[in-house]
């Protein structure tokens, strides 16, 4: 059964720093592509960050430069360490990964800048 568990969200004041995680349980995260989604209040889930089983990375232009996605394969974890964060940031932040054919997400985790 695969599970992926977010934790690291909180409350922070604009151009602070969060780092969220996301263990995986049931796949290997290495070997799967793993992402972060975010859901802000009325607006559609949108995709923030991508690191693929090769390594490789992508971003949301919206958070380039700001926030970097990486993996701990001894620990089958990913993390989003997120710095400068601004208000607009704000949201619940989802982990996502894609296994035998099938979309599976964390619960989430709340991100609150505030100005």
């Amino acid at each position: 059964q695969v599970q992926l568990v977010e934790s690291g969200g909180g409350l922070v004041q604009a151009g602070g720093s969060l780092r969220l995680s996301c263990a995986a349980s049931g796949i290997t995260a290495s070997r799967n592509a793993m992402a972060w989604y975010r859901q802000a209040p009325g607006k559609q889930r949108e995709f923030v960050a991508r690191i693929f089983n090769y390594g490789s990375t992508d971003y949301a232009d919206s958070v380039k430069g700001r926030f970097t996605i990486s993996r701990d394969n001894a620990k089958n974890t990913v993390y989003l360490q997120m710095n400068s964060l601004k208000p607009e940031d704000t949201a619940v932040y989802y982990c996502h990964s894609v296994y035998s054919g099938l979309n599976y997400w964390g619960q989430g985790t709340q991100v609150t800048v505030s100005s």
